[in-house]
């Protein structure tokens, strides 16, 4: 049965973030593997991986600079160069920067991929906010109780 667990043709990894029950460690395999690993790799900052420093979408150095077309563009071009390099298992079909209220302090990536060993299609909507995480986790925190 083990077996079983590892043997996804897409990939299998601990879940994010980690949770574990009586057996273990809980995993995640195909689709939703290929879903957290963007979505960890979205949420990483260069260097906290001391092993690959390089992993992750550094957008907090840019927290304070002006929302323009420049700053999507760029924005864009380190996201779709983060994925190109660390997520092998999809095609990029589109990617954009969103900033749907400025004065909320959030972007959203969105994305738009292929699966290339299924061909399968999928998107994925990223916030990133540019408030301290810990009003993030509160306001979050306030709406689940």
């Amino acid at each position: 049965m083990a077996d079983d667990l590892y043997a996804s043709f897409l990939g299998t990894g601990w879940s994010f973030p980690p949770r574990f029950d009586t057996g273990g460690v809980i995993m995640t395999a195909d689709e939703a593997d290929i879903q957290a690993s963007l979505q960890i790799l979205f949420g990483t900052t260069p260097g906290e991986r001391f092993l690959v420093p390089k992993y992750g979408l550094d957008m907090h150095e840019l927290m304070f600079e002006p929302m323009s077309t420049t700053m999507r563009t760029l924005l864009t071009d380190r996201a779709r160069t983060a994925i190109l390099i660390y997520e092998p298992r999809i095609k990029l079909l589109n990617l954009q920067i969103d900033n749907p209220d400025p004065g909320e302090g959030t972007l959203q990536i969105l994305l738009e991929y292929e699966v290339r060993a299924s061909n399968s299609r999928f998107n994925l909507v990223f916030p990133f906010y540019l408030t301290d995480s810990n009003e993030v986790r509160g306001a979050v925190a306030g709406q689940a109780g």
